[in-house]
């Protein structure tokens, strides 16, 4: 077996031991590529500060049954040390002005800022000023208050539930009075942005039609919104002479504070690499500019936004309608893999990443085990298409800090995918998320504290066919579900055509509804069979001709219902518990 070491302080001309480790990933990566048989990449403690992403590809796969792997040095040992690879800018330079911090950044641009490790949020206010009505091209205020922005090209619109499922982002153009004096106030908002908002969000709900996002309920990144201490702004009004403003929180010194702006928007990125390993390693301070562009950030469900393509309309009630987009992208994430094959991410941490935490798309035989994702703006893991995925005993909390859609654990689109033993918890929307599917199995799963901000979905949410018959029909199992928080929701939601499922031995408390079993479309060939609940789902007394609906207990007591229902939930959750 081959080993090679890289630290912080290593130089590339050296041989790469221990005593003379290398500096990068990059050459270490060219080392692994030249040898023979087993090679195992060993990262010191500290902070590898990437200046562009790390990139694989099947040039860097192992060989011959051999397999290649990056770990923390130390792995699975008490002496393991922590290795960062990180896509940050450490920001030096502060000059304190009016009670805040300000730094000189160049041409910096980025969405997040970490004080001392602490996510700091962007400086806001709640809604606009005055008495507002919306136009074809933004708004029209009677208040004078937005002429006072400083930066008005970089402050953002936040429009939460939309749809309740649903939040959006969309920045301005330009502010200025209607006419000269202090009368109304015209916002133009960025295009493509606003246009697509009109077009995309449109409902009709007992015979009232609505069309746009309507008005913002917040309004982010203008240096007069820095009142809150821990907030900052980045004012980009000087092309290439960009501002950071911080405003400290008490105790806080520009001299011993660590400020670091994530720069990458990818940290690695794998296509078509085979037999790769990465152990014990934390991947941090990453961005994703996108939605600062003009095109926004137009949500729809989960992880998927509007790109333009035209929209569709969904029945979803006697004169009840949804528009949806025909085409969608997904939220990337800043760790990658394409068609990987015998790829395994194993005590890995994701944390203070701009966008999701792991995202994965085709292959063959991918593990994720024993991982954190924590602190991040998007999801934790998303898996599409490919085959025999196993996702377990990873924790994943405190995610979709930026865009509330965004799901804790997400499959579509894959064969034979097991979720398994995850603990999901404190995310503003839905735990795991499964849409179209063959053979999902969501096995023996924990979530709590889901749907903490947006509504329509659940602890496990499951969508369209999950298989073409019973033998290849999804599963899910022994998941608990605890205290789904917003109105509205289901806390073991199958929904939207889900069919081919099996739903049985789960249990379900303290949401706002159990399950539903009348959706549209229907469910059809859905078993719902010895579950758990502490009140009946939607339609158990009458269930559609697609569902089977057996076995299946309510215990109003919560004590109860503990007691009848504790060997499944001993089971639940991970199966490594951490602290």
């Amino acid at each position: 077996m081959f080993q090679f070491h890289v630290a912080p302080a290593g130089d590339d001309s050296w041989p790469g031991s221990v005593e003379r480790p290398f500096a990068t990933l990059e050459r270490a990566r060219s080392a692994a590529r030249e040898a023979a048989g087993d090679v195992v990449v060993q990262l010191r403690g500290g902070i590898h500060t990437l200046t562009r992403p790390f990139e694989l590809t099947s040039a860097d796969s192992g060989r011959d049954g051999h397999r290649i792997v990056y770990q923390a040095y130390g792995y699975g040992t008490p002496a393991q040390e922590e290795a960062v690879v990180s896509g940050g800018r450490l920001i030096t330079g502060w000059r304190e002005q009016d009670g805040a911090w300000t730094a000189d950044v160049g041409d910096l641009d980025t969405r997040q800022l970490y004080v001392d490790g602490r996510r700091a949020d962007r400086a806001a206010i709640e809604g606009l000023p005055g008495e507002v009505s919306t136009t074809e091209t933004g708004y029209v205020t009677d208040s004078a208050g937005p002429r006072e922005w400083r930066s008005p090209g970089d402050v953002e619109f936040v429009y939460r539930g939309v749809y309740p499922w649903t939040e959006a982002r969309c920045g301005v153009a330009t502010v200025s009075a209607v006419s000269p004096g202090e009368g109304p106030t015209e916002i133009t908002m960025a295009q493509p942005a606003f246009g697509w908002a009109m077009e995309l969000y449109a409902a009709t709900w007992e015979g009232q039609t609505t069309r746009g996002p309507g008005l913002p309920t917040s309004i982010e990144n203008d240096p007069s919104f820095l009142t809150e201490p821990g907030t900052f702004v980045l004012d980009r009004s000087r092309p290439g002479r960009h501002v950071l403003r911080y405003l400290p929180r008490p105790g806080e010194d520009p001299a011993s504070t660590r400020v670091v702006a994530p720069v990458l928007e990818t940290l690695l990125s794998a296509v078509g690499t085979r037999d790769v390993s990465f152990r014990g390693l934390v991947f941090a301070e990453a961005t994703w500019l996108r939605p600062s562009r003009p095109e926004g950030f137009l949500h729809y469900h989960g992880s998927g936004y509007y790109e333009g393509g035209g929209v569709e309309v969904a029945v979803v009630g006697e004169g009840a309608s949804v528009t949806y987009p025909a085409a969608s992208a997904t939220v990337p994430a800043c760790v990658r893999f394409e068609d990987p094959a015998g790829v395994e991410i194993e005590g890995c941490r994701f944390t203070r990443l701009g966008a999701s935490g792991l995202g994965v798309s085709g292959g063959d035989g991918l593990v994720v085990r024993g991982c954190d994702f924590d602190t991040l703006s998007a999801a934790g893991v998303t898996i599409s298409g490919g085959a025999g995925a196993l996702i377990e005993d990873n924790r994943v909390r405190h995610i979709g800090l930026e865009y509330a859609g965004s799901p804790g654990i997400t499959a579509t689109g894959t064969r034979g995918c097991t979720i398994a033993h995850n603990e999901i918890s404190d995310v503003p929307h839905c735990g795991i998320v499964v849409g179209p599917s063959e053979g999902a199995r969501i096995l023996r799963n924990l979530t709590v504290n889901t749907m903490q901000v947006l509504a329509d979905g659940g602890g496990v949410y499951v969508s369209g066919p999950q298989g073409d018959s019973w033998e290849s029909q999804g599963l899910v199992e022994g998941n608990v579900i605890k205290d789904v928080k917003t109105a509205y929701n289901f806390g073991l939601y199958t929904d939207y055509g889900a069919s081919w499922l099996t739903v049985e031995a789960n249990v379900v408390m303290r949401a706002d509804n159990t399950a539903v079993l009348q959706v549209a479309p229907p469910l059809e060939n859905v078993v719902y069979r010895g579950n758990f609940w502490d009140a009946d789902p939607v339609g158990h007394d009458g269930p559609p001709s697609g569902v089977t609906y057996e076995g299946n207990v309510t215990y109003k007591d919560e004590r109860e219902l503990n007691a009848a229902s504790a060997a499944v939930q001993d089971r639940a959750g991970l199966l490594r518990p951490r602290p």
